[in-house]
């Protein structure tokens, strides 16, 4: 192993555009990477010892617990996969994802981890493959994950996703800025999924047409994506927000960040993910005004923002093949 010296590999975050809880119903979600939220892994050959640097943990891969406990368990049966247990290490783990707020911080990490160990150990790793490790980390931390996450998280353009079929791949023509901000709550998408399953059970006929005006609404905002129709998009998104109040899976501080997007030249404004807390998102036109509304939104109480240009989304490169 001495001529191995070291790997890199890279991920992105994601963010749920339209469509979150009706998913869970058998209606379609949109979910877009990320680039300019990135995560990044560096491993290098140590002469002892199994080592991680994280913001997380920083010591030895054996006691990786809590949060990093996932990722140890996938970096052991990696080492195993290439016969390579005692291979010593020092791994750094970089990343611009916040946990717990609906940006796939796990896949992405996940990812990031297996392209790394892939490139230390000079092997191929084409794109279906990457997919069944993503999907193995993410079935140890989550227990049933629907591979939303891991798909976008590798993905180079919009991920249309329905439970149980393969996700497609979508054109993004739209120009224009989306703007991320983090309310400083950790999303409680346990909880929210939960709240929406027992309002459906106990008042079907005023929950169920709610969940399918979220289906609706995500089949018109595929067209928008199409047609680069960045003000119906708009349009598209604050009607998805007040669907998911009326669920009951928002938050004031969610609430009042969507009102303030909207109040400083937002197209559109809503709530990303599980809700109850975690990020919200608005579009806008121009790259003065997203930033005019990134200093907004923390002024308003958001405790991070970040700004992605739409245009570079669709243009990512693939993640297939020699691709890290």
């Amino acid at each position: 192993m001495s001529t191995l010296q070291s790997g890199l590999g890279t991920s992105h975050a994601k963010i749920i555009l339209i469509g979150e809880h009706a998913v869970v119903y058998g209606y379609p979600a949109i979910a877009l990477p990320l680039p300019s939220v990135q995560i990044q892994a560096t491993i290098r050959t140590a002469k002892v010892d199994q080592t991680i640097h994280s913001r997380y943990y920083d010591g030895p891969i054996q006691g990786a617990i809590a949060e990093l406990s996932g990722i140890r368990r996938l970096i052991q049966h990696l080492l195993l996969h290439f016969d390579a247990v005692d291979q010593a290490f020092d791994l750094t783990i970089k990343s611009q994802l916040p946990a717990e707020r609906g940006m796939g911080s796990s896949a992405a990490t996940a990812i990031a981890i297996i392209r790394c160990l892939f490139d230390f150990f000079k092997k191929p790793l084409t794109h279906q493959l990457l997919l069944q490790w993503a999907n193995f980390s993410e079935h140890i931390i989550h227990g049933n994950p629907s591979g939303l996450d891991a798909a976008t998280a590798s993905a180079q353009t919009p991920i249309w996703f329905v439970k149980a079929q393969v996700p497609q791949e979508l054109k993004l023509n739209v120009p224009g800025f989306l703007v991320i901000a983090d309310s400083g709550i950790k999303g409680k998408t346990g909880e929210a999924v939960r709240l929406v399953a027992q309002h459906v059970r106990d008042m079907p006929n005023h929950y169920r047409p709610k969940l399918a005006a979220l289906g609706t609404i995500t089949t018109k905002v595929k067209i928008a994506l199409a047609k680069a129709d960045i003000e119906d998009l708009g349009q598209l998104l604050t009607a998805a927000q007040t669907n998911l109040q009326a669920l009951g899976v928002s938050s004031n501080q969610l609430d009042k960040l969507c009102q303030v997007a909207l109040a400083n030249q937002a197209l559109g404004a809503k709530l990303t993910g599980g809700g109850q807390g975690g990020c919200m998102i608005a579009v806008t036109k121009t790259a003065a005004q997203a930033q005019r509304l990134s200093n907004a939104l923390q002024t308003a109480g958001a405790t991070q923002t970040w700004i992605q240009p739409l245009s570079e989304i669709h243009t990512l490169k693939s993640a297939r093949g020699s691709i890290k």
